[in-house]
C-alpha cells in the first residue's frame, strides 16, 4: 500500500515540478515517470523496513 501511494505522490510531484518550470506535455510525462520511479523505490524500502520490524 505504501508503494502505491508513493508512486501516485511521485507522479503528481513530477508533473507539478515540470509544469512549474514551464515544461510541455512530454516534459510533464517524463518528470512524472522519473519521480514515480524514485518515490516508488523509497516506498518499497519503507515497506520492507516496516515488514521486518513487525516480525
Amino acid at each position: 500500500m505504501i508503494v502505491i501511494i508513493a508512486l501516485l505522490a511521485g507522479a503528481a510531484s513530477g508533473v507539478l515540478t515540470a509544469r512549474k518550470r514551464g515544461g510541455n506535455t512530454a516534459d510533464m510525462l517524463q518528470y512524472g515517470a522519473v519521480y514515480a520511479i524514485i518515490f516508488g523505490m523509497i516506498g518499497l524500502i519503507a515497506t520492507i523496513v516496516t515488514h521486518r520490524m513487525m516480525l
